[in-house]
């Protein structure tokens, strides 16, 4: 397997903090509506990144605006297994009034890249393509001989559901982005002694059940409320009973794997693998970023998070309203388990309340006894030589699911700096001044590198 060299290794680490801060620059925001995302603008620039000798790039776009992009090594034996590394394109909104600096600027300030997608997840995005297109000159140059395809897939759509990305891809051109194994997000983070260190590689995720809640009631005239039927009054109280709400914990085969990374005291990892003490454990923890995470690792859980009136006045009694709802379930739980907890939570307003499926995707698993497990962790050693891989459970989705069912084994993987606090990266996704730090930039572009060597070489 060849390895990078240090000069090597530096000069792929500024052309992925230069491809990272044009990625963020370009706004690629996704609200889940048709019309943005605009992902061709990070597609556009991903191709001139790993087009070249040695690739066939092919570009898809189901409606204007929202391109993927594929990129292929052929490798020298068809039936050899072949690899993607997998890479979403767009990013949530953003309010940049709680930002310390541009949420668009993609600056490097003290080490640090800033900007929406840093970390959610055009720094692995980034690092891939720069990755690939390194490989991509070593196989030109005779140095990088694969045996199965190595495959880029820069994918639109995945922070509102995949509909025009991975699931549209898996439908209408599945042959164009199948793959027996898949890289994608999130993992790498460093947990435990800092003498033998565990690296987390996200093998599971959560299911995903979104659903439109909608309560009606009789419109009428704001000045008059008396005794009048209003839907958001009702829908109120819909919200509060989901907010109220306290399903049975449930552990899953990496509950305990996942509290021994943690390097708790006996007396805690005591409470927290016990289903009949693990709810009051967590209500008494004092960190509250901690509890609502080991929290979504053991419930299924609901929020509501969105609320539509059909754009009525300050002075008309909504004759409906709906609720959108984020429920993440744990593997096992469906359609019946989802409406079963819906009727639970409810109580005597489910029967008032209209039920519609957003999405309904289930929760996915892969295996580790793997050869791709084992060049991970090969790859994590290089610079870590005591580390040890983790499986893990993702609480939130991935495009790795949709892989799942087309039969890949597929891993959020990754490596970032051990000074990086996982508490504090957490908090990034989807929050405030989202930011990555360059020696972690350098950490997995060598560990995309090098892994891919090995497997394929």
């Amino acid at each position: 397997m060849g390895r990078l060299d240090e000069r090597s290794l530096e000069g792929m680490t500024g052309r992925t903090v230069e491809l990272l801060q044009t990625m963020i620059r370009n706004e690629c925001v996704n609200d889940g509506t048709a019309e943005s995302g605009h992902e061709s603008r990070n597609a556009d620039v991903l191709e001139q990144v790993i087009a070249g000798p040695g690739v066939d790039v092919e570009r898809f776009e189901p409606i204007p605006g929202r391109a993927s992009i594929v990129g292929r090594i052929a490798g020298s034996d068809p039936d050899a297994p072949s690899l993607c590394l997998m890479g979403h394109t767009d990013v949530v909104p953003v309010h940049p009034e709680g930002w310390r600096n541009d949420p668009f600027g993609g600056e490097l300030i003290d080490g640090e890249v800033w900007g929406r997608g840093a970390v959610d997840m055009l720094n692995l995005t980034a690092s891939m393509a720069v990755a690939f297109r390194s490989l991509a000159d070593e196989a030109a140059a005779g140095r990088f001989r694969p045996t199965g395809d190595l495959i880029y897939f820069g994918v639109a759509d995945e922070e509102s559901g995949s509909a025009y990305g991975a699931r549209w891809m898996a439908e209408q051109h599945p042959d164009a982005i199948r793959a027996d194994y898949v890289l994608t997000e999130n993992g790498g983070l460093h947990s435990g002694p800092a003498e033998a260190p565990f690296v987390a590689v996200n093998i599971a995720e959560k299911g995903v059940a979104w659903r439109r809640l909608t309560v009606r009631g009789t419109p009428g005239h704001g000045s008059m409320p008396f005794r009048s039927d209003n839907a958001l009054v009702k829908a109120a109280g819909v919200v509060q009973r989901l907010a109220d709400y306290r399903p049975a914990p449930r552990f899953t085969e990496l509950w305990r794997t996942r509290v021994d990374t943690l390097g708790l005291p006996d007396d805690m990892k005591g409470e927290l693998l016990d289903e009949g003490s693990i709810d009051e454990f967590l209500d008494g923890l004092g960190s509250v970023p901690a509890a609502a995470h080991l929290h979504a690792c053991t419930h299924t859980t609901f929020s509501a998070n969105l609320l539509d009136g059909g754009g009525m006045k300050t002075n008309v009694i909504p004759d409906h309203v709906s609720i959108n709802v984020d429920i993440r379930t744990l593997p096992g739980d469906g359609p019946d388990e989802v409406d079963a907890h819906l009727r639970a939570a409810l109580g005597d307003l489910a029967d008032h309340v209209e039920v519609e499926i957003l999405m309904n995707d289930q929760a996915s698993i892969s295996p580790v006894d793997t050869p791709l497990w084992d060049a991970l962790a090969r790859g994590v050693n290089t610079p870590f030589p005591t580390a040890r891989l983790t499986p893990q459970l993702v609480v939130g989705f991935t495009d790795a699911r949709i892989y799942r069912e087309l039969g890949a084994v597929a891993y959020g993987a990754g490596l970032f700096s051990p000074e990086l606090d996982a508490g504090d990266f957490g908090a990034r996704f989807h929050g405030h001044n989202e930011r990555i730090d360059v020696e972690s930039l350098a950490l997995t572009t060598r560990l995309w590198h090098d892994v891919c060597s090995d497997f394929l070489g």
